[in-house]
């Protein structure tokens, strides 16, 4: 891939002017399918800390530069978007399960075999869905999001897009976790293995995680995304304002709140996810 990335690097540094080199199509149309096969991600996990991928998003955004506005249409729907981005057309051989009912999957997706899709809902560029997930309906996967193997994403679930700048982190949502109903994870938060968003947890680079188990507070730096611990069980809760008018009126604000750590009995309220995946 390093001819690729370095032929992505020159395109993007020729910024408008990239329309007018003979390979830029080419170049790029090599790229978004690399990028649907899952050959090349936005962010990868080596030696255990998750890495961007800057040169990849760039090539993301070069498409849309390159892109010119097309209209595409089928039963009961219409739409127009940048040609350089179409919609994906699934086959059996893909191993995708992808229900009826208005869904979506931009080119420049992956979406690994076994994957099921429930309606609606809708996968963009640059995302990584891995082996075994549920997209639940209304759900989406946001740009260069990274969802590992057998996360179930709940529905009304919103796995926020960063794309821009291109060496921010995506977020990331590791193996085997799950995102209830009506969660929202944003700008780059992490949720890592086995960790549950119980229904209505809004994460965010503001928004601190009291761990009342093993009392602590994670929060985001400079330099560190928001991290949800392995295993941990996460739930909306409050915390008082100390503030002396706030105080008096009795007011306090949304925080999220780590109850506990998966455990046996946490896991036997989860089999209904092997039942829905068969």
């Amino acid at each position: 891939m390093t001819q690729l990335q370095e032929e992505i690097e020159r395109l993007y540094a020729m910024a408008g002017q990239a329309r007018t080199d003979p390979q830029a199509a080419a170049r790029f149309a090599e790229f978004r399918d690399a990028l649907t096969q899952g050959l090349i991600r936005a962010a990868e996990k080596k030696d255990g800390t998750w890495q961007v991928n800057p040169w990849v998003k760039k090539g993301i955004l070069l498409g849309f530069r390159l892109g010119e506005l097309q209209e595409w249409s089928g039963p009961g729907f219409s739409f127009v978007d940048k040609d350089t981005f179409p919609p994906r057309d699934f086959r059996v051989a893909d191993g995708v399960r992808l229900v009826p009912g208005g869904s979506a999957v931009r080119q420049g997706a992956f979406v690994a075999p076994s994957v099921i899709c429930m309606p609606p809902m809708y996968i963009n560029v640059g995302a990584y869905v891995d082996e075994g997930t549920l997209v639940d309906s209304h759900a989406l996967v946001g740009s260069c999001a990274q969802i590992g193997k057998r996360v179930h994403l709940s529905a009304g679930a919103q796995i926020g897009g960063v794309l821009e700048p291109v060496n921010a982190s995506p977020v990331i949502v590791e193996d085997e976790a799950l995102i209830g109903g009506n969660c929202g994870v944003y700008e780059g938060a992490q949720v890592r293995s086995r960790a549950v968003l119980a229904a209505g947890t809004i994460l965010t680079r503001s928004t601190p995680i009291y761990d009342v188990v093993r009392g602590v507070i994670y929060s985001a730096s400079e330099s560190e995304p928001l991290i949800v611990p392995e295993n941990a069980v996460v739930v909306p809760g409050a915390r008082a304002l100390k503030h002396a008018k706030a105080a008096e009126s009795g007011l306090s604000l949304y925080a999220p709140v780590i109850v506990k750590y998966r455990d046996v009995r946490t896991d036997s309220k989860l089999e209904l996810e092997d039942l829905l995946r068969s």
